[in-house]
């Protein structure tokens, strides 16, 4: 990879890895179901110049609409409730790459995809990871917590495998859609469940529109634009083990934002989590080689 490109590719797993403290902080004021409407919302008008409403192929409507809300409902906001629910940040970054394993699961399972006896092996050991992780004494006692950060996971899984389908539609097209489709149906939930959204966005709070602005134009935007210019140059098997690295950098920011340090069970379960995801994908790198 070139020296501008490895740059690149670190400098979004940077903005990739500040998604969870900076979301963390966005919550502490603005409602999981809220927060995920202004970022869809915003994806959509950020983009709403270039697709202007374009459709892809007829076939593709319907897998186009089940992604943006396994990605807007599932995902989004699943992940905020976590980060609303927990304390500490770091477990909810380093259980965010059981997506990995349990992406392999999905397809074993609805794409009748085979997987290797070495990528069994590495399932397991990131499962393990998560086991240590979820006694952490901070944790240990809410459960449900690790459930929000496994559902995460498995509803972004599901998103990808979906994106299968998609990988040759326009991406202002994809994701304006996508933008638009999930904040329906959420700014309606957050209306129903939440209330009045100016209770929380009157009088404004800079951090609040701050955290908005960087996980849907920053994060979001720029991150994924970036991310499909290197996928011009490069195979994806190339550029996916570079994701291995954001939690790393997740974490780093989550100290240097709320001082929060690693416990020794974060420590163990995040190196089974993280090098088994690395180590994923480097089998699928050489499967297709």
């Amino acid at each position: 990879m070139q020296p501008k490109h490895l740059m690149l590719v670190l400098l979004i797993m940077i903005l990739y890895g500040s998604s969870y403290p900076v979301g963390k902080l966005g919550i502490n004021t603005i409602p999981p179901l809220l927060f995920t409407a202004l970022r869809v919302g915003l994806i959509f008008l950020a983009f709403l110049p270039f697709f202007r409403f374009r459709l892809p192929e007829k076939r593709l409507i319907k897998p186009l609409i089940a992604f943006s809300l396994i990605m807007g409902i599932g995902t989004y906001v699943i992940l905020y409730y976590a980060l609303e629910r927990l304390t500490i940040v770091a477990p909810i970054i380093i259980g965010s790459q059981t997506a990995i394993p349990i992406g392999l699961l999905l397809s074993l399972f609805i794409l009748n995809e085979k997987v290797s006896f070495k990528k069994w092996m590495l399932i397991i050991m990131s499962f393990l990871g998560i086991v240590i992780i979820a006694y952490d004494p901070r944790i240990v006692d809410d459960k449900f917590a690790l459930l929000l950060i496994l559902g995460t996971s498995f509803f972004f899984a599901l998103a990808n495998m979906m994106a299968r389908v998609l990988n040759n539609v326009d991406t202002a097209v994809l994701n304006g859609w996508h933008g638009l489709i999930s904040f329906i149906p959420v700014i309606l939930l957050s209306l129903y469940f939440e209330g009045n959204p100016l209770n929380y966005l009157y009088p404004i709070d800079g951090v609040a529109i701050f955290t908005v602005l960087h996980t849907a134009l920053i994060v979001s935007v720029i991150g994924h634009a970036g991310m499909f210019y290197l996928y011009k140059f490069y195979p994806v098997t190339t550029v996916l083990p570079f994701y291995s690295l954001f939690p790393i950098f997740g974490i780093a920011l989550t100290y240097m934002i709320f001082d929060e340090t690693l416990s020794i069970y974060e420590v163990i379960g995040g190196i089974l989590v993280i090098g088994s995801a690395y180590l994923i994908h480097s089998e699928n790198k050489k499967e297709l080689n």
